[in-house]
Order: structure tokens, then C-alpha cells, then sequence
């Protein structure tokens, strides 16, 4: 599918036990216009960073060694070694590199939809982040 419709690849990476992601869902993730932006400019992608199985990514295989409460090998590898929950990664649909440094935290929906705004579209990465900010008008309520 990447190929055929390059499309930015956001990752929430999320604990089960984490209750600013549990927020960040109902809050955030739930909200229309943050559900119809995931939906249309990026592929959402939720990775549970303590997750038992094997992921193959990239080309690459990641586990997680099975020690309780340890993390997955790909949640270090995309939080570059940064543990912290919620915490949002955004590859390039390109080479699917990491666009910014991870957004670490819980983001109320206003402000979700301007960081997935100015990060889905490539062009916007040629702007001043503060320029875009003052200019953004948002949807959200």
C-alpha cells in the first residue's frame, strides 16, 4: 500500500498500563477531525511497546526477550532508546525514517491536529514551525 500511496506513517506507541495513552484515546484519537486526518493523510499504526511477538519492519525482525515488563526492540529502536508513554513517531513515506524527533506525552486534540497538519505534508516541513503555527487554522474545537 506505501507504494502505491506514500502516505507518512504514524506510530503511537502506547503501554497497556499507561493512563495518558488510555486518555490520549479517548480524548484525542476519538476526536473527528483527529480520526478523518490519521485516516486520510497518514497510516495510523498503534504499536504496544511491551508486545511479546515478533515484528518485522523495514525489512528488519524486532523482539521483545520476554522479560516482564520489557520493552519491544522496536519501541527502543523508534523512541531511540527514550522510553516514555504516549509517545507519537512520524516516518517518511519515503525511506521511513524518522520525519522529527519523537513527540513525547499526551497532546490534547487542538493540538494533535496542528503537529499532524504541519507534519503530513512535506511541504510544510520547508516552513518555519512557529510561521505555520500562526497562520494554522485549526478545526478542532
Amino acid at each position: 500500500m506505501m507504494v502505491r500511496e506514500p502516505r507518512p506513517l504514524f506510530i503511537d506507541t502506547y503501554t497497556d498500563w499507561c493512563g495518558w495513552c488510555k486518555k490520549m484515546d479517548e480524548e484525542t484519537f476519538s476526536d473527528p477531525v483527529i480520526a478523518e486526518i490519521l485516516n486520510t493523510i497518514y497510516y495510523p499504526v498503534k504499536f504496544d511497546a511491551e508486545r511479546k511477538d515478533s515484528v518485522t519492519f523495514l525489512g528488519q525482525t524486532f523482539i521483545n526477550d520476554g522479560k516482564s515488563g520489557a520493552a519491544h526492540q522496536l519501541a527502543v529502536v523508534l523512541l531511540q532508546g527514550q522510553l516514555s508513554y504516549p509517545t507519537t513517531v512520524v516516518l517518511s513515506p519515503v525511506d521511513g525514517k524518522i520525519y522529527v524527533n519523537p513527540i513525547v506525552g499526551y497532546r490534547e486534540a487542538k493540538e494533535m491536529e496542528l503537529l499532524l497538519s504541519y507534519l503530513g505534508d512535506h511541504k510544510n516541513m520547508e516552513t518555519d514551525f512557529e510561521k505555520f503555527e500562526s497562520s494554522f487554522k485549526g478545526k478542532v474545537k
